[in-house]
Formats: C-alpha cells, structure tokens, sequence
C-alpha cells in the first residue's frame, strides 16, 4: 500500500497566498537535487541532514512559510516539525515540479 504526503495548497494556492502573506519558500531537497533548479529565493534547507531542525530558532512565528521537495514526503515532515515548534503557518506544498509548472 502507498502512502501520499498531506498537501496542504495546491500549487494555484500557494502561488496566491505566497503573494498575499509574503511568506518565504523552503525548499527540503538535498544539494543535489537542488542543482537543477529551485524555487526564486528559496531558502535551501535539506531536510535529510538535519538542517531544517538546525535553522529552526532563525525562523520568525509570525510569518508564513512554504515547504517544499521532490515529492512531497520530507516537505510534510518539516512543515509538521515547523508546526510543533510554535510556527503555525507552515504549509506543505508537495513536489517541486508541480509548483514551478504552475509558476
């Protein structure tokens, strides 16, 4: 049996609340996967090794924040790790290139 990754914007609705709330893009990917592109001004934070648990304290509550990655899986880990740590508006918003199709 598979399992999908909660998404919680279609890439339409994250597209408009990104410019609604000024929120800031973290991307989950590894360097690599990276390397063939990213979201404009993404925060690259590789969920995988840690860094998103790293940064965590740099983060302000009060803003909005849109995670991302390959598929979907690691984004929804962060964006519930981000919630747990007191940032509310953490929203996962899947695979990547979903996202920068719809850009």
């Amino acid at each position: 049996m598979f399992f999908r990754p909660q998404i919680d914007l279609t890439p339409q609705e994250f597209k408009s609340k990104l410019n609604d709330t000024n929120g800031i893009v973290i991307d989950c990917r590894t360097k690599e996967e990276c390397a063939g592109g990213t979201w404009p001004d993404a925060i690259q934070w590789d969920w995988l090794s840690g860094e998103v648990h790293e940064h965590v304290g740099q983060l302000d509550k009060s803003k909005s924040y849109f995670l991302y990655c390959r598929a979907g899986s690691r984004s929804a880990l962060a964006a519930a790790f981000l919630k747990s740590q007191g940032i509310q508006n953490a929203y996962n918003v899947g695979a990547y290139a979903s996202v920068i199709s719809e850009a």
